[in-house]
């Protein structure tokens, strides 16, 4: 029996339009209570560059806190959601909802979130959506998936029924361990009504918690696309993954079987916390908004500049922003970490 009756529906790029984007708000009972000041600068950042041009959901324990940091910064509060939900971390594109949509509106699919294979808490963060659906924020109908983990930054889809992600991440065996790779990608091929999945067996960042999150290496981008990291240096370590990357992208077929469009990032200068470990700084965990695209910044002025420069390239028709997300990669994650955009017509208006 397929996972989708409706084949009506499908599961869209990011660089279609949108309603807005979702927030989880960092505090205290987060990971982030060290350096909470710190982080909290980097979100205000992030949702005011959001609420400049669309909507922007944000959950929270405690909706004061954001209310208060946006309202001083500037942020457009005409633009802004506020919604009160039991949070453990504010990793929004993983718990967040997948949506699909269709010519009678939008269904969100509450997948499983098991905190990337078992490593963190989850409890509550596993229930957001349900809670925001059942709370009125989210307009369209509701799909429980919960049988089945999945993270949004483990999937590119190009809206046109391809979807690229890492076999290191969705094989996982503390993810869907009882499923082999054929009936993942049938469930996937089913549920998103895809026509065809394409799966990365090479790159990793050090660092990362999440077991090589497509969203971290490449991007899936308008006209037959993918924008990916490079590595030219010989002496670092992710040299030799990347480069097997590379050339496993330069394979990869269109569903039409021709070739991809393939535009190189640059990886970043290594980045380490206080005790020497690399931290995951990418240039490919952007946020597609409706005009702009949100690139993370890591105090790197030459490379920063040129990654700005080549997403250009890929989103010609859309401003690129840069915001300094050193805060961040503290916690192995980035900007396309912490958001997860909506479809048209699914938020209050």
């Amino acid at each position: 029996m397929t996972n989708n009756p409706d084949k009506r529906l499908r599961l869209p790029a990011e660089w279609e339009r949108q309603d807005g984007v979702l927030l989880a708000w960092p505090h205290e009972d987060t990971d982030w209570a060290y350096m909470l000041d710190e982080v909290t600068e980097c979100f205000t950042c992030i949702a005011k560059a959001i609420a400049d041009e669309e909507k922007l959901i944000v959950a929270a324990p405690d909706v004061e806190i954001p209310r208060s940091c946006l309202s001083a910064a500037g942020a457009n509060m005409a633009n802004v959601i506020l919604v009160t939900v039991p949070t453990n971390d504010t990793w929004a594109r993983d718990f967040g909802p997948i949506s699909l949509t269709g010519t009678e509106g939008v269904t969100f699919c509450d997948f499983k979130f098991n905190a990337w294979g078992l490593k963190f808490a989850a409890d509550k963060d596993n229930l957001i959506t349900r809670r925001l659906y059942e709370g009125g924020a989210l307009r369209g109908d509701y799909r429980n998936c919960l049988g089945f983990v999945l993270e949004g930054g483990s999937v590119e889809s190009d809206g046109k029924g391809t979807l690229l992600t890492t076999s290191e991440c969705l094989l996982s065996p503390n993810r869907n361990g009882e499923m082999s790779k054929h009936e993942i990608e049938q469930y996937l091929m089913d549920r998103f009504n895809l026509d065809k999945v394409l799966w990365l067996d090479h790159g990793y960042l050090a660092g990362d918690d999440t077991d090589s999150h497509i969203d971290t290496l490449a991007r899936l981008a308008p006209d037959d696309t993918i924008v990916y990291v490079g590595c030219d240096d010989p002496d670092d370590e992710h040299y030799e993954s990347l480069q097997a990357m590379k050339r496993q992208l330069g394979e990869m077929v269109t569903k039409e079987g021709n070739g991809f469009n393939l535009i190189e990032l640059p990886l970043p200068d290594a980045v380490y916390d206080e005790t020497g470990q690399r931290l995951p700084a990418t240039y490919a965990n952007f946020l597609i908004l409706n005009s702009s695209v949100l690139m993370p910044s890591y105090g790197q002025p030459k490379k920063d500049m040129l990654a700005s420069q080549i997403l250009k390239i890929a989103f010609p028709d859309r401003e690129i922003k840069m915001i300094d997300c050193r805060a961040l990669i503290k916690q192995h994650g980035s900007l396309h970490c912490v958001t997860m955009q909506l479809p048209e017509d699914t938020l209050p208006i």
